[in-house]
């Protein structure tokens, strides 16, 4: 399989290629692509040195998968000129979550929906991913009438230059005027990832609304959200207060979780246990904890939600769309395994 990975000296990039090593696919062929101003760079990839090429190069070679990791634009310009050479494109950013003609994709939940002629397929925000692969099942079984989500995003989310800041202002140095958040990162927390948009939610709020009930397939929903920026260097954490149509017991809650491939469900308070985002770095799994009734109204819950945002959030979940595209035969017609 000939793979071109456009955006592949980025933070997600890397994540993408060490995920890439990790999984089972048939690459005989990798074409690591990134901006002008990197060509010429390696990026190891299996034990082999390979040289980056521009986009236009990556093209011409005809690959039969390209996963996008290069910002919104990029993907606008780019995808289309690799699809109409027949390559099938995983695109992270937010350029085609939205449109109806593309679909919106979380393996576990809804892969089944792909065919050969999908040749731009998206991948959602890191925080949807997590929160619908919590949410699915309750959905198949109870259905779901609203959800509260807040939202503590790692300063990963944002990219390198928030780590940046970040190490500045932990050595106690003043902020910059060009750095990526308004105000101070370090011991504080913002509620603000992304722009602010006409309604005053910022865009990340609202692509937890939008996307949601684009894979979930139900634009009844009712979601509100607030997304907030903390000073943690990897894994997103939410708050879920959740709103079922059919009324359940916890432990059906816990029980349903746990038989969910790529959920693990930890939930002790007594002993202290419950997700963190130190437990998931470097982890494909969705953690999900404090699980309990809400108690001032029938059929709610809440629960606590966290996954490394690089990896299921972004990287894995891409990677795994690849993976089920080649073992289901999509990709047959390029790819043998």
């Amino acid at each position: 399989m000939k793979l071109a990975l456009v955006g592949s000296t980025g933070l997600v990039g890397g994540v993408m290629v060490k995920v890439l090593e990790e999984q089972n696919l048939p690459v005989t062929d990798f074409y690591p692509v990134a901006s002008s101003k990197s060509i010429g760079k390696v990026v190891p990839f299996k034990g082999v040195k390979y040289p980056v090429i521009s986009i236009q190069q990556a093209i011409d070679a005809k690959p039969d998968v390209a996963i996008f990791s290069a910002g919104g634009n990029v993907s606008k310009e780019w995808a289309p000129k690799f699809a109409v050479n027949g390559c099938t494109v995983i695109d992270n950013s937010s350029a085609w979550r939205m449109d109806p003609t593309k679909k919106l994709i979380v393996p576990e939940i809804n892969a089944h929906e792909l065919t050969v002629n999908d040749k731009i397929i998206a991948n959602p925000n890191c925080s949807t991913i997590q929160m619908v692969m919590a949410l699915a099942p309750l959905e198949k079984k109870y259905g779901l009438k609203r959800l509260v989500v807040s939202t503590y995003q790692s300063i990963t989310g944002t990219g390198k230059e928030a780590i940046d800041q970040y190490g500045r202002e932990l050595l106690g140095e003043d902020k910059r005027a060009n750095d990526p958040y308004p105000h101070k990162i370090f011991e504080n927390c913002l509620p603000h990832c992304d722009i602010f948009l006409n309604n005053n939610y910022t865009k990340e709020e609202m692509k937890l609304v939008h996307e949601t009930r684009k894979i979930l397939g139900r634009e009844d929903i009712g979601i509100t959200a607030t997304a907030v920026r903390v000073p943690v260097m990897g894994g997103h954490s939410e708050s879920i207060n959740v709103e079922l149509i059919k009324d359940f017991e916890i432990e059906d809650i816990k029980a349903i979780l746990n038989n969910t491939p790529g959920v693990v469900v930890l939930d002790n308070p007594n002993d202290n246990q419950y997700p963190m985002p130190l437990n998931a770095q470097g982890r494909d799994e969705v953690f999900v904890g404090r699980i309990r009734k809400d108690e001032s109204q029938p059929r709610t819950l809440n629960m606590w939600v966290v996954a490394d945002n690089l990896r299921k959030g972004a990287a894995t979940n891409a990677i795994q769309i690849a993976v089920y595209l080649v073992k289901e035969g999509i990709l047959k017609a390029h790819v043998t395994v």
